[in-house]
């Protein structure tokens, strides 16, 4: 019933595995209408340069019968939100992701994060919060949720951040208190697959459970109408 997926990875962010084509060919192959490419961003040991991205205008916006946004994942560098790429180049991103990443910036306080996406989410040229749930980076959840609805952008549901062996400690936790605030203040989210094959494409199964639980309304989650999230973004 998903349409879309935005945040995936190739071999071009280093720890990947998969070429944009295969990657393409299997969103097609599951039915998606949508697949976002982002790359991780150039403060991210391994990932591409600046000019992989300012070369993006190069590729097909439509591949084997999928739409194609081709963006970034920009680390958080610093509690004052800045990004690890210039206003010029992020510009020319079809789509933005903002998360926060050990390799690029240490934890800080509960104040200090979430200052940190505060000024993300003030930022006009970011459309999402990456993986909000890692209680490495604690996080005052209900001064984020208000402040993505104040700024119209979308929280993450991360499906990487819920598998047992995931990256992200405390997750699920996180989300179901995320979860619970964006249907009190009506803020959309999206499922991000995070996927670096292509076989997680479009896999949000641990997701669901979560979404199941809270019962979250469907007008809520980006990934099921591709008018109302080109719309919004």
């Amino acid at each position: 019933k998903y349409v879309l997926d935005v945040h995936t990875h190739t071999l071009a962010s280093g720890h990947a595995y998969n070429t944009i084509r295969e990657m393409a060919m299997a969103a097609s192959e599951k039915g998606l209408e949508l697949l976002g490419i982002t790359e991780h961003g150039v403060a991210m040991p391994g990932t591409c340069n600046a000019f992989y991205f300012d070369n993006t205008k190069m590729l097909n916006r439509r591949m084997f019968g999928v739409e194609m946004l081709f963006g970034v994942e920009a680390n958080i560098m610093d509690y004052d939100g800045t990004l690890d790429m210039p206003d010029t180049l992020l510009e020319k991103m079809d789509i933005v992701i903002a998360s926060f990443h050990i390799p690029c910036i240490c934890p800080g306080t509960k104040e200090q994060n979430t200052q940190a996406l505060v000024q993300v989410l003030e930022n006009p040229l970011v459309d999402i919060i990456g993986h909000p749930d890692d209680s490495r980076y604690p996080v005052d959840f209900e001064t984020v949720v208000r402040a993505a609805k104040q700024n119209n952008k979308f929280l993450e549901l991360n499906n990487t951040s819920l598998k047992p062996d995931g990256p992200r400690s405390g997750a699920r936790e996180n989300d179901l208190c995320m979860l619970k605030l964006c249907m009190e203040h009506g803020v959309m989210i999206t499922l991000g697959s995070d996927a670096h094959v292509e076989e997680d494409i479009c896999n949000f199964s641990y997701a669901e459970e979560l979404l199941k639980e809270v019962h979250f309304p469907d007008q809520l989650i980006a990934n099921l109408d591709l008018d109302r999230f080109t719309a919004l973004l």
